[in-house]
């Protein structure tokens, strides 16, 4: 049994806001640091390409596993508690991790470092739905979303400033202490109104497991994570192909291609706070991010235009996870629920973030860059259907 409080804050806090979103960033960090530090990690530990693509999947993996369990967690623990434990994760398996003499013991580390950021990635949003008022939390669910794309191109950005990765191992680990602090002294505790059954939260769990709309929202996000590791897996390597460009140069493009993200995230925001239709949006930015998949992966356009329509794939879609998120608290029957729903739909988006890069690894493999054209239009075409019947769900519950 665990005590929460039942009744949200009512105004906007800033500060609260930044140091979710802050926390959200240094833990997308630890994703990051594991890609740009390949060659460091090779160097060092004699590893090969499969071994160093494991310890940035583990994430994934965990949090393909874990996303609802981390959400019933969550509503029985308190946020504010799971977030500062998560943080905590990290700091613990960076500090490990960068004193460890092999590869097992680092992937281990890796572990550790993924459950803090399964818990921080859905601990975030539940803080936000608890402390931010009704009429703000689509600009904070907003701002939240920036997390991911931020965190990776810091680390793309900043990871080549290190001599070694061990360094940049312990960097993570401070920055992740930091955090944690904000946390505790910023976001405010839960109060005392409401006893919470556990096995009650399981069968609540199971509950939302049957319903249409949480289920929808995670094959959105799903699909939309598919369409987006399709690309930025293979980035690099198509700008070095078809660009011909340094691996270096590349690493710059593709960073910047990521960071592009945010304006979407940002504008989903500005567009769901005037009234723009959830399922209109998901559906639009599905369509685009499909159509210009064509012209990234078929060799129609010259080098400029092919990179100029990446960054419109990833702006684009940025709208879509910022609007997925926002929708997790009006789909919840309750917002106990919410973080739930939210694991939920963290579930779906790992189940795409490994499928991705997979499906398009094979298709490129036997067919060509042209087999990961198709493959992405019909993930936006499947992601435009989910998200019409996502609306046609929250029009029947009277939330459309």
């Amino acid at each position: 049994m665990v005590v929460i409080s039942s009744q949200p804050n009512q105004a906007m806090r800033l500060t609260v806001v930044g140091a979710v979103v802050g926390s959200g960033i240094v833990a997308s960090l630890q994703v990051g640091k594991a890609a740009i530090a390949a060659p460091m990690l090779q160097a060092g530990l004699g590893l090969d390409l499969g071994a160093v693509g494991w310890l940035a999947g583990i994430f994934a993996l965990l949090g393909l596993l874990g996303g609802i369990p981390a959400g019933v967690v969550i509503a029985g623990a308190g946020d504010r508690r799971i977030m500062i434990v998560g943080l905590f994760a990290i700091l613990l398996g960076a500090s490990l991790g960068a004193v460890v003499p092999s590869y097992p013991l680092l992937l281990a580390s890796r572990v550790v470092e993924g459950l803090g950021f399964l818990l921080v990635t859905v601990a975030g949003p539940a803080i936000l739905q608890r402390v931010v008022a009704a009429p703000h939390r689509d600009i904070a669910f907003a701002l939240w979303s920036c997390f991911m794309p931020a965190g990776i191109a810091i680390a793309m950005l900043a990871g080549p400033l290190f001599a070694d990765w061990r360094t940049l191992w312990w960097c993570s680990a401070g920055i992740a202490a930091v955090a944690m602090i904000l946390i505790s002294v910023l976001v405010p505790g839960v109060g005392a109104s409401k006893v919470i059954s556990w096995r009650g939260l399981g069968a609540d769990a199971l509950e939302i497991l049957r319903e249409r709309g949480p289920v929808l929202l995670a094959a959105c996000f799903a699909l939309y994570s598919l369409m987006f590791f399709a690309l930025f897996s293979f980035l690099p390597v198509l700008l070095m192909q078809r660009m011909g460009v340094a691996h270096g140069v590349a690493g710059l493009l593709s960073a910047v291609a990521t960071a592009a993200n945010i304006i979407g995230n940002l504008a989903a925001g500005y567009l769901l706070a005037r009234g723009v239709g959830r399922p209109v949006l998901i559906a639009v930015a599905s369509s685009v991010m499909g159509i210009s998949a064509l012209g990234i992966f078929l060799p129609v356009f010259a080098d400029t235009p092919t990179f100029l329509l990446c960054l419109l794939f990833s702006a684009v879609g940025g709208l879509i996870p910022a609007t997925l998120l926002s929708s997790a608290s009006v789909i919840a029957p309750s917002a106990m629920l919410a973080p739930m729903v939210i694991g939920l739909s963290m579930q779906g988006s790992n189940l795409g973030q490994i499928a991705g890069p997979v499906v398009i690894g094979e298709a490129i493999d036997a067919f060509g860059w042209s087999a990961a054209a198709v493959a992405v239009l019909l993930a936006a075409i499947l992601a435009s259907l989910a998200a019409l019947a996502l609306g046609k769900n929250l029009a029947r519950n009277g939330k459309g």
